[in-house]
């Protein structure tokens, strides 16, 4: 049994790795059939390891992390749902992902399980996830290569 439990640590690893690989790669690719497919793969491997983690948590009795986990799936999902349909097809269904990760990584980092560190950096992303999804709401045009905060760094120096 512990077999398991392990080599399920180790593909929920393997997910997570793709996921951040394929998802930054993607983010720089040009071409756009080319980062549908890196993104797709991200998708995949965040999804495939998201359930994992949900499971291994549920069954610890972290029923906190775990349903942090799940709607961490559930935003992937979606925003992999519109993957294929470009940049500004997805932009909706972009904006309810990033609320929806939002909401995933606040839910993780109000748990103790893992490093403040960790649990810092989590809620600063969730914040910075909750000011793109409500100006993409509010009619911004942002789209997941968008890099706003980028430009007003440009623009201070």
């Amino acid at each position: 049994m512990a077999q398991i439990g392990k080599r399920r640590d180790q593909v929920a690893l393997v997910g997570l790795a793709v996921g951040g690989v394929f998802g930054m790669a993607g983010s720089f690719v040009g071409q756009a059939p080319l980062r549908q497919l890196f993104w797709m793969l991200d998708g995949v491997g965040i999804i495939v390891a998201s359930a994992l983690l949900t499971v291994k948590f549920l069954r610890q009795g972290n029923d906190g992390l775990a349903a942090g986990f799940l709607v961490f799936l559930a935003a992937e999902s979606l925003v992999l749902s519109d993957t294929a349909a470009g940049l500004e097809a997805s932009r909706a269904s972009f904006a309810s992902g990033t609320a929806l990760w939002a909401a995933s990584l606040l839910m993780i980092s109000l748990t103790s399980t893992f490093p403040k560190w960790s649990r810092v950096t989590g809620l600063v992303a969730a914040a910075l996830f909750t000011v793109t999804a409500v100006k993409i709401a509010y009619g911004d045009s942002l789209v997941a290569t968008s890099a706003p905060l980028l430009r007003k760094v440009e623009r201070l120096m």
